[in-house]
């Protein structure tokens, strides 16, 4: 694909994202600047229009993603993420223990071979999955189009569902339960210099932290290595003000279109009932994310919206942005999904090998 016909197809995707964006907050949809995007492009991708997001692109949507996400992470907010330890360690298991029972379902219902089901059914990042899939001899391109369908299905469902259930029912959260990011507690300096100064620090940090985990080959990069950078500044109390909320929207943009543009104009036709089963098994993992999920918040003191979200089958950057539209602990749900991504992609491999062993 040549320079110019990138260039075409990206703004045709800005543009289709956008006016997608805007309809849904039109509607009053939850997360409308990242599930706006995420349809429009997969349904005109599907449709066989030429859309495409550039790596570039979705590294700076998860740059202010990751970014934003860090600055959550004050001291008190990590003494609070702390005396939950042991709930995210039980949740990363369950997570494990969740993708085999989905990958022996979906090997008994579409008949593809251990490693196909195995990484299709991984909760992990879904590039991870594919290039990691096909080192153990799965096909690649199966195990990206359900780990495709698998966010796309929790990003579709889960952010509605809890919307509605907050505005009918659902438990108040307790006061100073959301856990407001570092701008809070470390207040810009006066000026506009200074105010520029910080923010370049708190960009300067952010970028080197991706920039480093990016070429030593770390999954997520440019939403953990932003994190972390993040994280440190805002823990160490350092005042470096916040995201602006344009890039925050921004960001949301550029993952939705780099979600949506996965899907090819043959995606329907391929393997149908592969798909079909994918689509049954992501359902099942939802569901008994959410049975796993409520139990964790009446034993463990959660808040039912804060444990749906952080045991869901989603991705970091999707599950907590639907947090912070829901003002729930955006940081706990971000700390449960950072941890089982982490534990995911280090263990998969190994869990594979040793289960075909068995």
């Amino acid at each position: 694909m040549g320079l110019l016909t990138r260039h075409r197809c990206f703004l045709q995707a800005l543009a289709a994202g956008l006016l997608a964006a805007f309809f849904c907050r039109w509607l009053d949809t939850p997360l409308p600047w990242l599930i706006g995007p995420l349809f429009a492009s997969a349904a005109l991708r599907i449709a066989g229009v030429d859309l495409c997001c550039p790596v570039p692109a979705r590294a700076a949507g998860q740059w202010a993603i990751g970014t934003m996400l860090g600055l959550y992470f004050t001291p008190a907010v990590l003494a609070v993420v702390a005396a939950r330890a042991g709930y995210i360690a039980l949740a990363v298991a369950f997570a494990l223990a969740l993708g085999c029972l989905c990958a022996w379902l979906l090997k008994r219902l579409a008949d593809v071979s251990a490693a196909t089901a195995f990484f299709s059914m991984a909760l992990g990042g879904a590039f991870e999955m594919a290039v990691q899939g096909e080192r153990h001899g799965a096909v690649a391109q199966h195990v990206a189009a359900a780990q495709g369908v698998r966010l796309m299905f929790v990003v579709s469902f889960l952010p509605f569902v809890l919307r509605y259930w907050s505005r009918h029912g659902m438990p108040p959260l307790p006061a100073g339960a959301s856990l407001a990011p570092a701008r809070a507690v470390a207040a810009l300096p006066p000026g506009a210099a200074e105010a520029l100064l910080a923010f370049g620090l708190l960009a300067g940090v952010t970028c080197a932290m991706g920039w480093l985990l990016w070429k030593r080959g770390v999954p997520n990069a440019w939403v953990l290595g932003p994190l972390f950078g993040a994280g440190l500044l805002a823990a160490a109390q350092v005042p470096v003000g916040a995201v602006p909320e344009w890039m925050v929207r921004t960001g949301q943009l550029c993952i939705g279109l780099s979600l949506g543009t996965r899907f090819t104009p043959g995606f329907l036709h391929t393997a149908p009932r592969f798909m079909a089963a994918v689509a049954a098994c992501t359902a099942t993992a939802l569901g008994l994310a959410a049975l796993f999920g409520l139990v964790l918040a009446k034993f463990g003191g959660l808040h039912p919206a804060t444990a749906l979200l952080a045991t869901s089958p989603g991705g970091i950057a999707e599950m907590a942005l639907t947090a912070r539209a829901l003002h729930v602990e955006v940081p706990v749900v971000t700390a449960f999904h950072v941890c089982r991504m982490v534990v995911l992609v280090l263990a998969v491999g190994p869990a594979f090998r040793r289960l075909l062993r068995m």
